[in-house]
C-alpha cells in the first residue's frame, strides 16, 4: 500500500524540530530529507531511518526491516513525540556523510551548420 500525502505531511510536520524537513515522490513513496540531507522514508504509512548507531541508541528495540527490495532501515513505530523525533533525526543525520555538491548542467553542444561545398551544392544532398 503506498502512503498517503496526508500520513506524510503529518510526519514532516512531526519532524520539523529537527531542521528543514523536505520530502520528495519516490517509486510511488516519500523520500526524507533534512538540511538537504537524505535520511529515511515514509512507505506504507510508516516511517523509516538509516540505520546508524546513534539511532540504534535511541531506539534499542527497533526492527530493522526492509521496505523495499535492498534496503535496511529503521523501523520508528512511534510519530507522536515530536521532541524525541526530533532528537533521533538530528542524530541520525549527524551520523550521515553530507550530500554530494551537484554539478552543473553541461551545455548541449551546438549543431554543426550544413556548409555547401566548394561548388555550392549542398553535401548531404544524395545524388
Amino acid at each position: 500500500m503506498a502512503s498517503t500525502r496526508e500520513y506524510m505531511e503529518f510526519v514532516a510536520g512531526q519532524l520539523s524540530g529537527a531542521g528543514a524537513i523536505t520530502y520528495r515522490k519516490l517509486f510511488g513513496e516519500y523520500g526524507l530529507y533534512c538540511d538537504g540531507k537524505f535520511f529515511g522514508t515514509v512507505e506504507g504509512n510508516q516511517l523509516y531511518l538509516k540505520v546508524t548507531e546513534a539511532g540504534r541508541r535511541l531506539l534499542p528495540d527497533a526492527e530493522i526491516a526492509s521496505p523495499h527490495e535492498g534496503s535496511n532501515l529503521l523501523t520508528v513505530e512511534e510519530v507522536e513525540d515530536r521532541e524525541f523525533l526530533a532528537k533521533l533525526v538530528r542524530a541520525t543525520c549527524g551520523e550521515l556523510p553530507a550530500p554530494k555538491p551537484k554539478k552543473p548542467k553541461a551545455s548541449k553542444p551546438k549543431k554543426a551548420e550544413k556548409e555547401p561545398n566548394h561548388k555550392g551544392e549542398d553535401l548531404w544532398k544524395k545524388t
